[in-house]
């Protein structure tokens, strides 16, 4: 993952009323914290010791954090923009509502828009005007672009988001290049790189500056085996990320001078203007506004507004119990829950799942892409086949009453 869950009640997308509840719930939070959305106008801070004996002097700038802006000065504000960039912490459920919020205004103020994801990887773009056009399923829509192998994130995170593109008709752009070049650039380097891999490699890469490289050096050491010599390759990595979504928002921005758009991305890719913003600016010289959530971390010019929202929890998750692995394109059960759904509902260790309410499974995305929308108490049918030596496999049917998920991340 770069420097930039669980699932729960049932959608069904022709039915308003359901929508409803799933939706309204949070909706009033939003409300009740978007009057907490704060400028952050300036914040300094600096110490300088002469010697060891010598007392501590500080100076700084002091930010009034009860001055709130009024949410429609700061979509006003926005509005003067041609782009906004919307950050987020990916698992932060109240981020994704803060940026659906901000989408609704803006397009409410001008429908000429359009939605920039990093979520949806550039070779997908065709699935993702399939289903914002209203031709495919939303099950259709995750199974066609890869989502659950590609992203992985709870999809209910960012649910309501294309669902609103779709119901409003606004395009939404795949901004991301696909996961395989930066894995493989991390590995060997831009100059590794075979003609086929290439292929999306943005035409136009800036080499980082100290700035740049001094943030990459913090998540580059959080990743666990990363050799200190990789750096210069993660770097490049990183620039192939930030420069390809640049380079394709400029392109749609570009080809459609009327239209404005909203980025929607990893905290890390926006702060400061250096990763996303800046190299887009470069190709379209395009105003932006640059909006952050509160996270970890407050600092100096990181961002134009950041909002103060309350964390939020998804609904629970309806889970199987049962921890997997691929084995020679097989989803196996490696462990259950103990008194979970799958060992209530006669799981085995060792069965291999072959299909969830009909619905074929052969790797752990399979799982989630049946899962994903199913609450706890909801009921689905598992095909299972049992290897057993010298004698050929059982098969058996399943009815599984799925529970609350574990608190393990994206368990199934």
């Amino acid at each position: 993952m770069g420097y930039g869950g669980k699932s729960g009640t049932n959608y069904d997308e022709n039915d308003d009323a359901n929508y409803g509840t799933y939706y309204g719930a949070n909706f009033g939070a939003i409300q009740r914290w978007s009057l907490r959305f704060l400028l952050i106008l300036t914040l300094g801070l600096s110490c300088w010791a002469a010697e060891a004996r010598a007392q501590d002097r500080a100076s700084f700038d002091a930010v009034d954090l009860n001055a709130s802006v009024a949410l429609d000065k700061l979509i006003a504000e926005l509005a003067t923009k041609r782009v906004v960039f919307v950050g987020e912490i990916h698992d932060r459920y109240d981020h994704h509502l803060n940026q659906l919020e901000i989408i609704k205004r803006l397009h409410a103020l001008d429908p000429d828009m359009a939605i920039g994801v990093e979520y949806f990887q550039q070779p997908f773009q065709q699935q993702v005007d399939d289903y914002i056009a209203g031709k495919i399923s939303e099950n259709e829509f995750l199974r066609d672009t890869e989502y659950f192998s590609r992203w992985g994130y709870d999809y209910r995170f960012y649910a309501p988001i294309f669902r609103y593109a779709r119901e409003q008709h606004i395009p939404v752009r795949a901004l991301n290049v696909p996961t395989a070049l930066t894995s493989t650039i991390a590995k060997v380097g831009i100059a590794g790189l075979s003609g086929k891999e290439r292929a999306y490699l943005p035409k136009e890469i800036e080499p980082a500056d100290d700035d740049y490289k001094s943030r990459l050096r913090d998540a580059f050491e959080g990743h666990p085996g990363m050799k200190p010599g990789a750096f210069d390759h993660f770097v490049e990595a990183q620039l192939t990320w930030d420069e390809g979504m640049a380079e394709s928002a400029a392109a749609y921005l570009n080809a459609n001078p009327g239209r404005r758009m909203v980025i929607l991305a990893g905290e890390g890719h926006l702060e400061y203007g250096v990763g996303i913003p800046k190299r887009l600016e470069r190709r379209t010289k395009a105003t932006y506004a640059i909006v952050l959530s509160s996270g970890d971390e407050v600092e100096p010019h990181m961002a134009d507004y950041l909002l103060l929202s309350k964390p939020q929890e998804l609904p629970p998750a309806g889970s199987l119990g049962a921890n997997l692995k691929e084995i020679r394109s097989e989803c196996v059960v490696s462990s259950l829950i103990s008194g979970g759904a799958g060992e209530k509902a006669g799981l085995r260790n060792g069965d291999i799942l072959v299909a969830i309410d009909a619905q074929p499974v052969k790797t752990a995305a399979d799982v989630h892409l049946a899962l994903w929308d199913k609450a706890p108490g909801d009921r689905v049918q598992v095909e299972v086949r049992h290897k057993r030596l010298l004698r050929a496999a059982s098969m058996r049917d399943l009815e599984v009453q799925l529970a609350a998920a574990p608190e393990v991340p994206n368990a199934p």
